[in-house]
């Protein structure tokens, strides 16, 4: 094989790095997201399928050495995780927004206002929920039909209230999907850590100095599980949503 056919054989590939700030902008969007989501999401996998039956086995002295050790570790990268996702997907939404709405010749306040309020309503109404002491709404069964319920009349009106023609079908299906992942950030910070931190105090001054566990800790745990467990039925949705964006043209145009 002569030396200019083996040469061209090797260096047949053709590879062209975009050059505008642009593109490289929003793939590097892209990647952060990716990667910041997979942590995010595996770290809820992880508490919801190995972690919460693994704390019911150990016995309390194991219980309150390896409890807040890990949960310390975890919930660290969860919420840092978390809160890099939301940001990530919201600047690159932000961008579609904006380009579909430039394309149109109108304004993406709408869109972008619509969001916000409407999934930040949600999240509101699902703490709500959340909250102990409320007989049969505290059951896990009723309380999943509800949130459904909530969720899937919280995207129609997003698609209504953004039927104007000219929006994407990467705008709409991401603004279902991105409003779910806010409603879970919003659950993660406000309902998971603000109760997981107490939690973990309490567990470990109780296994050092045989402190009992305060009387609204069982409570507390219960909203923390269940807030848990709503996250990650939810990241089903969100996960179908995100790849609808592309490769699902269901909305929009």
């Amino acid at each position: 094989m002569s030396h200019a056919l083996l040469s061209s054989i090797v260096l047949s590939p053709s590879i062209n790095f975009p050059t505008d700030v642009q593109t490289n902008v929003f793939i590097l969007l892209r990647w952060i997201h990716f990667v910041a989501g997979i942590t995010w999401i595996g770290l809820l996998y992880f508490f919801n399928l190995v972690n919460v039956p693994l704390m019911k086995e150990l016995d309390p002295p194991t219980k309150g050495k390896v409890f807040p050790a890990l949960m310390l570790r975890a919930l660290w990268w969860f919420r840092i995780a978390a809160v890099v996702t939301v940001l990530a997907g919201l600047a690159y939404w932000g961008s579609i927004v904006a380009s579909d709405a430039h394309n149109a010749g109108a304004t993406s306040g709408a869109a972008m206002a619509s969001f916000s309020l409407i999934w930040t309503a949600v999240w509101g109404i699902l703490y709500a929920l959340l909250i102990p002491g409320k007989g049969i709404l505290d059951r896990g069964p009723v309380l999943g039909v509800l949130v459904a319920v909530v969720v899937i009349a919280a995207s129609w009106l997003f698609l209504d209230l953004n039927n104007h023609g000219w929006e994407s079908n990467r705008l709409l299906a991401i603004g279902i999907g991105g409003g779910i992942g806010w409603v879970m950030l919003l659950n993660v910070w406000g309902v998971i850590w603000r109760i997981q931190k107490r939690m973990i105090q309490w567990t470990k001054e109780s296994a050092e100095s045989g402190k009992p566990m305060p009387e609204k800790a069982k409570s507390m745990a219960r909203m923390a599980f269940l807030s848990s467990r709503m996250n990650a039925y939810l990241s089903i949705p969100l996960l179908f949503f995100m790849g609808a964006a592309s490769h699902y043209p269901m909305f929009g145009r």
